[in-house]
């Protein structure tokens, strides 16, 4: 019993003693502004919708990689997620060529949604949004 005391000991110390904080992991995540959305018109209760957006890849090392979405009561903000990887040997993309990306969206109780889409940071450092109210038929 106490050789495998002594062992489990020597695992959980290897094992720990192993696990650090790479300062330098070649990558990170970025917020991209969102140049068009389109959403319908009006939503239908019960009813799942996509929602598609636009937005430059401004590296070739930009890739997509999610949104960040948060709701608050009939609100609900949205931005892009792009993982920045090699950041050292990156080239500059064209402004022309733009991503398109979509989610889904499934309409609850409420009797509108405001949907605000992250555009980026003024001069003044203030977030700016595309808002769009989107009401909901029964």
């Amino acid at each position: 019993m106490k050789t495998i005391k002594i062992i489990l000991a020597f695992f959980i110390i290897a094992m720990t003693s192993g696990c650090g904080v790479d300062d330098n992991t070649g990558f990170f995540y970025e917020l991209v502004p969102i140049e068009t959305a389109t959403v319908p018109d009006t939503f239908v209760r019960g009813e799942t919708y996509t929602i598609s957006v636009t937005f430059f890849r401004p590296t070739s090392c930009h890739a997509f990689a999610g949104f960040d979405y948060t709701p608050d009561n009939n609100e609900r903000t949205v931005a892009v997620v792009n993982l920045v990887v090699n950041p050292d040997n990156c080239r500059d993309l064209e402004d022309t060529a733009s991503v398109e990306e979509s989610l889904e969206f499934f309409v609850g109780n409420e009797e509108s949604y405001v949907f605000r889409f992250w555009q980026g940071r003024d001069d003044q450092g203030n977030n700016q949004y595309l808002t769009i109210e989107v009401p909901v038929e029964n």
